[in-house]
């Protein structure tokens, strides 16, 4: 396993819609880990180690306890709540910045892990935020594109 280089905005490669996973990425996903844990985040896209496809890592709880890794491939959120809550977010690519940032408070999120198993899953609160700002990512959108025109300038201000 290996931590892989995190690449910055503006770096034009975070903008691209990714393609979806065809092949063996176990390899790929535990060096993700890896460097999610060493940066330190809970989340991880693909996109942010130059690799443009879906697939996502996230422990939304290993800084509380006991690491518990999901590994998505090919992710879909099938649902989202109507209900929005809007807080704090950061992003490894975006060093420094947290914005605020709207987001569903529940998602059903259906992915592949590892081993070829399919799981459908309700997430709530910091998790579904989480997912969504990976999923995001699979989609080149950044926290930066969910924030007001005058926000984005500020971040982008204080990015220069």
């Amino acid at each position: 396993m290996a931590v892989l280089p995190i690449l910055r905005w503006p770096d034009p490669r975070l903008e691209e819609r990714c393609a979806p996973v065809t092949g063996d990425v176990a390899g790929l996903a535990a060096d993700m880990l890896e460097t999610m844990y060493a940066a330190p985040g809970r989340g991880l896209a693909a996109p942010q180690v130059g690799q443009l496809i879906r697939l996502f890592v996230m422990d939304t709880t290993w800084k509380e306890g006991t690491r518990a890794p999901v590994v998505c491939i090919n992710p879909a959120i099938t649902w989202r709540a109507a209900e929005v809550q809007t807080g704090p977010e950061g992003c490894l690519s975006i060093p420094g910045i947290v914005t605020q940032v709207a987001r569903a408070k529940a998602i059903r999120l259906r992915w592949t892990d590892l081993a070829g198993q399919d799981h459908e899953e309700i997430l709530q609160g910091f998790a579904a935020v989480c997912a969504q700002h990976e999923y995001d990512h699979l989609d080149g959108i950044l926290t930066l594109d969910r924030i007001s025109p005058e926000d984005r300038a500020a971040a982008e201000r204080a990015l220069a």
